[in-house]
């Protein structure tokens, strides 16, 4: 790989500019969520419209996430990284000084050309390190930031938003973004396998419009939670049939084109759409239960336990990350030993035992929904998100490294997409049990889906390149 150097400090100047692009995107995603009442007070809207401009970034991150990773093996990973974060950096500063919602949506639209940060920083890290235990050691730490800065990002934004207003929050995401930019432009090397090759940009066209717009439907749908309207329910289903023809306009271009952004032989691979289908069903179990249903129950004066929101983030959602933060590394390390596969099923079963004692014990006892959501942090936020993130790398094919990491992190968005649609949904649907019964009807079904993940990644083919042999 043209401009990759080898030894230990040119690896550890790399990991320090790949985690502080990691860190710069994660604040990204994650800062400004205790943020969101301040933020609407301050620019004199409600908190629906709030929750859009969250709702826009995610899916810019997607849309994103599908084709940069694919151009960045053509023109070069460390120029497509820096301009990503440059970016970054710019609708920061659009953010910070916007006047009214709409330049918010501007700002964060353009902060979601960052998406494909941590599949981009484990293409580049896999470039430089060739040696396996190393190699996953490393990509658990990158990838455990994915999960959340051990909490402190939660804590960090609150205050900044309680003491100096939430534009500061996108004055300190300037500023460290500036950095990331720095850092790689000075400490990381270049590489550009696929340099030479032309960008497919009718297939990428297809593919965006096709995840844009399913994503859009979901989002759509997600005001039929209260109720079914005629207006969301005719857009997403309109949304939902453009996602489909635009899919088959995919699929049809990539099949013509002499120098396709995806070859339909690797799509109908076992180690194409088998981690995608896991990824997506994954997400789809999980995501909603540890961001929003579980939270929500801890700080519910009935049937919860009226735990306040600072409360409930130090004793709920910081171990959660913090744990996380801790055992990346350490399965990361594992899974070349032990096999990502295997440490990818340890991880979704021990996530789907999580899943019960919240769901069974946890919902009447505060210490046992603790444990619960302990241990769905060391399952999944430290092992199944590591094994996830890996796999779409190491299973990639070699002539095309930068298609499946894109492709997966539009799984995950989806996945996220997915979770809460189906299981808020199923709350409001089970109302009549009661609270207890609606809560542990919800958990049941995330359980159920983790289930099906857990069998989809049965499926999922062994990375022998990526593991010590014996």
């Amino acid at each position: 790989m043209a401009g990759i150097r080898k030894g230990s400090g040119n690896v550890t100047a790399l990991m320090a500019a790949l985690l502080t692009a990691c860190v710069a995107f994660q604040l990204n995603a994650s800062m400004l969520s205790p943020a969101l009442v301040t933020m609407g007070e301050e620019l004199h809207t409600n908190q629906a419209a709030i929750g859009l401009s969250q709702t826009w970034f995610f899916t810019a991150a997607a849309v994103f996430s599908l084709f940069l990773p694919r151009l960045s093996d053509i023109i070069g990973r460390r120029k497509v990284l820096i301009g990503m974060m440059a970016l970054m950096g710019i609708g920061s500063v659009v953010s910070a000084m916007a006047p009214d919602i709409t330049w918010l949506f501007v700002g964060r639209i353009i902060q979601g050309v960052s998406g494909p940060t941590v599949p981009l920083c484990l293409i580049m890290l896999r470039s430089a390190v060739k040696e396996p235990k190393k190699y996953g050691a490393l990509m658990g730490l990158i990838t455990a930031v994915n999960g959340g800065i051990a909490g402190i990002d939660s804590f960090v934004g609150g205050y900044f938003a309680e003491h100096f207003g939430f534009r500061s929050i996108f004055w300190l995401m300037v500023a460290i973004a500036t950095v990331a930019t720095l850092l790689l432009f000075v400490l990381a090397g270049e590489s550009k396998p696929g340099e030479g090759t032309k960008m497919d940009w009718l297939g990428v066209s297809c593919i965006v419009i096709a995840v844009g717009a399913l994503l859009t439907a979901l989002n759509e749908a997600t005001k039929l939670v209260g109720g079914v309207t005629a207006g969301p329910l005719l857009a997403s289903l309109a949304l939902a049939a453009v996602a489909v023809a635009a899919f088959m306009a995919f699929w049809a271009v990539e099949k013509r084109s002499r120098q396709p952004m995806v070859e339909i032989a690797h799509l109908r691979q076992r180690s194409t759409w088998a981690p995608l289908l896991t990824t997506t069903l994954t997400m789809t179990g999980i995501f909603a239960v540890i961001n929003g249903i579980v939270p929500a129950y801890v700080q519910a004066a009935d049937p919860g336990f009226n735990i306040g929101a600072t409360e409930m983030s130090l004793i709920i959602l910081t171990p959660y990350a913090l744990l996380g933060w801790v055992f990346g590394p350490i399965t990361g390390r594992l899974a070349p030993v032990l096999g990502y596969t295997k440490m990818l099923r340890i991880g979704l079963a021990g996530s789907a035992a999580a899943l019960a004692v919240i769901g069974f014990l946890g919902l009447h006892s505060l210490p046992l929904m603790i444990a619960g959501t302990v241990l769905l942090g060391i399952m999944y936020a430290g092992t199944v998100n590591i094994m996830l993130n890996g796999l779409g790398v190491v299973l990639s094919p070699a002539g095309n490294p930068g298609f499946l990491p894109g492709m997966n992190a539009g799984a995950f968005n989806l996945g996220a997409g997915l979770s809460f649609l189906v299981l808020p949904a199923i709350l409001v649907a089970t109302a009549p049990l009661g609270g207890h019964g609606s809560y542990l009807t919800v958990v049941v079904v995330a359980l159920a889906i983790t289930m099906a993940a857990f069998a989809a990644s049965l499926l999922v083919p062994q990375p022998v390149d990526a593991e010590v042999a014996e």
